[in-house]
């Protein structure tokens, strides 16, 4: 099982509480979950940010303060995440209970 919780699940993102209550208890859901399912079933997470989706609005100011607060600065793109979900899913027999973070190093200016 592979969750898509939100790197506002980790770090708070002002005027969106209820948002970053509900992946915060996402994000436990995938730890315990893990604990209750195991060994049998695995179960992570994904943890986007910064990922340029194609029905997002362009805000180019916006898109220009989150990309400066960006360590490899550049926007991650679905297929980014699809890289992260495969791996966890094909290759990672020994990961379960975590949530990685696929945000081009966002969280990093925490």
């Amino acid at each position: 099982i592979v969750n898509m919780v939100d790197i506002h699940g980790i770090r708070p993102l002002q005027g969106y509480a209820a948002y970053g209550a509900a992946k915060a208890g996402l994000l436990m859901l995938t730890q315990v979950l893990a604990r209750e399912l195991g060994p049998a079933v695995r179960v992570n997470g994904i943890a986007p940010g910064a990922i340029l989706w194609p029905e997002m609005p362009a805000n180019h100011a916006m898109h220009a303060e989150i990309l400066a607060k960006t360590a490899l600065k550049r926007e991650g793109s679905p297929a980014d995440i699809a890289k992260a979900v495969l791996f966890l899913v094909r290759d990672a027999d020994y990961i379960t209970g975590q949530v990685i973070p696929v945000d081009g190093g966002r969280l990093l200016n925490h």
